[in-house]
């Protein structure tokens, strides 16, 4: 019997001889779509990019922590040190708010830095010095740095990494004795405690003696009473807990020999997960008072503050006293949001304030493996889905070859005989039946030449795209917190101000709850122009929320003189505009940068004769705007209020009043006409939602007559004030925030 001709080779190639599509290149197409997929999803996640000047922290395996520095009349009324409203000659950023001390601020003195954690206060004559852990992402290991201040506390000189050594050091407790200054850093892993004296304080250290042959971990030395104390927590001892135990030395000089305490290891069993210690023990009123921390996430999340009522060679007693200091709500928005674990405070020179410095940090303690660890364990559900759709549509053969049972040597075993052999086969080829028994049980069981095939196989790739844009976010797009941006390492803080009135009560209950989070509001204000004013419980907000009634519905009550805002910028935004905190974010640096303009998110054009009122798509296509939209713009309050409510503008408020529009307007030319330079700049946000679209409530709902009202308040404005000709073109600035 003749055989039937076989195509040739060359129409085999060219794909003639038809054949299902094969498993590589199924998974080829499905591969490829999904990597998109995940490039294009981790690059929108970073789509503006961060200039130099903004460098932040990264969180590693042991979080982003940083330090704050708080002030208080006593160690016990301790306030944050931007409710403090302390200013700078610059006048860019203030209030001052924590964080004062970062990683990047030690990476831009020079020195590689992922986090900067448990903080130490040395005071000498006007300035204050502050010795730090900094882990060095390079080696993993943790080096002693220090920063000092000469103005309270408020900003931070970085000196860089002062004490290194071939171990692991924290915890850098500093002390004067004799007129000698000293650190103790922690210095476990190389299973001692070990006493420095500075050379040349505070550069150069060298070893004074090793104190104890014991791995002591957070370890203080406290004067009291005629004797020298020092307490540490040895977690080498048999049965230690890691915040639970307490171990007490004496003698009569910081430098030995030391006497252990009759009751070693102390436990207290009433505060067992807090007798670790947490910082310097200060004495205020006479009174011996010992910082402890809370059990929490990694090494811990909490403050707690005990009065230590005995303390002598054979006995200790301690109780936990009130301790409350201020603390950010805003969760992992807040620079210490997720935990705390450490606290130093002392009192100023001056004998009026105490200063304390706290460690923080926004993300929880192995954040960052624990995303990794769910994006691939996303992306291992999306090959398996990959595989299994594979063999469901017959792109993948679900059958393994009977050859993989055969024995792969020819050399005769030792440890197997004939029959063992063939047992072996035996079970091999039975279970490689049973798996193509089952494989061909599913396998090709969907025609994805067929619609309903087709309609499968669209469902599950939507499936698989989902998925992996998922698992691209844990493992690329962070923990979600927003965090600010500073400006040459300091931080700052601003008021948000909305006009509404009672028929957008919802947009603004939607408005306070979602900005209040945002990491740089430090306070919400709401004129209310008509109507009956919601309750304050109305208003579920993480910051305060004050609500000023006016006596009459005015859109010129938007620039009200207010003496009660306690922040130099205010966020002027409509109640229904939505957009991210990092949005806010942005603009509120590009305003630090450029505080005598105004910085806004919606940029618009006035040219021609007469001047035309024009939207963003037109002045993009002139390439420039010279006005932005007061209803979502940052601006120095005194400065643009002031001019607002001037004899200057007098006639143009009556304008806004009779259109019952064009506030923004006439503030864009108040500012035009007062400088010679560029008085408006332009941030895009990544996204953002006019509610009003929802409400119909808005003045702005019919757009072309609202536009042609805004053009006749140009043509009178311009005739008062000078015409607006000064353009700024987009893509100017070279952050990529304006393009």
């Amino acid at each position: 019997m003749a055989s039937s001709p076989r195509p040739p080779a060359a129409a085999h190639r060219r794909g003639l001889h038809q054949r299902p599509p094969s498993a590589l290149a199924y998974l080829s197409v499905a591969a490829s779509l999904l990597v998109l997929t995940a490039v294009a999803f981790s690059r929108a996640g970073h789509r503006f990019p961060h200039p130099p000047a903004t460098r932040r922290c990264r969180p590693d395996a042991e979080g982003s922590w940083s330090a704050g520095v708080f002030l208080g009349d006593s160690p016990f009324s301790l306030e944050p040190i931007e409710h403090w409203g302390i200013s700078k000659a610059d006048g860019a950023a203030w209030p001052v708010a924590n964080p004062v001390v970062t990683c990047a601020d030690v990476e831009e003195a020079g020195f590689p830095s992922s986090f900067v954690a448990k903080p130490f206060l040395f005071l000498q004559g006007d300035a204050i010095y502050m010795f730090f852990e900094t882990k060095n992402p390079i080696t993993s290991q943790g080096d002693i740095a220090a920063a000092v201040s000469e103005d309270a506390g408020v900003t931070w000189r970085q000196l860089g990494v002062v004490l290194d050594e071939e171990w692991h050091l924290s915890y850098p407790y500093v002390f004067s004795y004799k007129n000698k200054v000293y650190m103790m850093p922690e210095s476990s892993k190389n299973g001692d405690i070990r006493l420095y004296r500075a050379l040349d304080f505070p550069l150069k250290w060298k070893l004074e003696k090793v104190l104890l042959e014991k791995p002591l971990v957070d370890s203080v030395i406290i004067n009291f009473q005629g004797s020298t104390w020092l307490l540490g927590t040895d977690l080498s001892s048999y049965g230690a807990k890691q915040n639970g135990e307490l171990s007490i030395w004496h003698s009569n000089s910081p430098l030995g020999p030391w006497i252990p305490h009759k009751l070693n290891p102390i436990h207290n069993a009433d505060n067992r997960l807090s007798a670790r210690n947490g910082g310097r023990p200060f004495i205020y009123n006479g009174k011996l008072y010992r910082v402890g921390k809370s059990q929490g996430g990694g090494s811990g999340h909490g403050i707690q503050v005990f009065k230590v009522e005995v303390l002598k060679s054979n006995e200790y007693k301690e109780v936990e006293v009130p301790f409350v200091i201020n603390k950010q709500l805003k969760g992992r928005n807040a620079w210490n949001g997720a935990r705390s674990h450490h606290l130093d405070v002392q009192q100023l020179p001056s004998g009026k304030l105490w200063i304390g410095v706290m460690d923080g940090d926004r993300v929880p303690s192995g954040d960052s493996v624990h995303r990794l660890t769910i994006g691939y364990m996303i992306y291992g559900v999306v090959l398996v889905l990959v595989l299994l759709t594979g063999g469901l549509i017959g792109t993948i053969n679900c059958s393994l070859p009977l050859r993989w049972s055969l024995s792969h040597t020819e050399k005769r075993s030792g440890l197997f005989n004939v029959e063992q052999r063939f047992f072996l086969y035996h079970k091999l080829s039975s279970l490689i039946s049973n798996l193509n028994k089952l494989g061909s049980l599913f396998c090709g069981r969907i025609n994805y030449r067929t619609w309903k095939g087709r309609v499968y196989v669209v469902v599950v790739m939507l499936i698989l795209v989902v998925l992996t844009c998922v698992g691209t976010h844990y493992i690329y797009g962070g923990n979600g917190a927003e965090e600010p941006y500073p400006i040459k390492g300091k931080y700052s803080q601003f008021t948000l101000l909305t006009m509404t009135y009672d028929a957008r009560l919802w947009n603004l209950k939607m408005f306070v709850g979602h900005y209040s989070k945002c990491t740089s509001v430090r306070d919400i204000v709401v004129v209310w122009n008509k109507g009956q004013p919601p309750a304050q419980d109305e208003l579920k907000s993480i910051v305060p929320v004050r609500i000023r009634v006016e006596d009459r519905n005015s859109l010129n009550n938007r620039f009200n003189i207010d003496s009660e805002i306690k922040t130099k910028a205010v966020m002027e935004l409509d109640d229904d505009i939505m957009m991210t905190c990092d949005d806010l974010e942005r603009g509120f640096k590009v305003w630090r940068e450029h505080p005598d303009r105004i910085i806004g998110y919606y940029p618009r054009l006035s040219e021609g004769n007469p001047l035309e009122y024009r939207n963003e798509r037109y002045a993009r296509q002139q390439g420039g705007y010279n006005m932005v939209l007061t209803g979502a713009a940052f601006m120095d309050h005194g400065l643009a209020f002031k001019k607002y409510w001037s004899k200057e503008a007098e006639v143009g408020r009556q304008i806004v009043d009779s259109f019952f529009n064009c506030e923004d307007v006439l503030l864009n030319f108040l500012f035009a006409n007062a400088s010679l330079t560029s008085t408006v700049e332009y941030v895009k946000p990544a996204w953002a939602i006019d509610m009003s679209k929802f409400s119909g409530v808005a003045i702005s709902r019919n757009t072309q007559a609202h536009y042609h009202v805004r053009s006749q308040c140009l043509a009178k404005f311009s005739e008062i004030y000078g015409n607006l000709t000064a353009k700024r073109f987009f893509n100017s600035r070279g952050d990529g925030w304006d393009g």
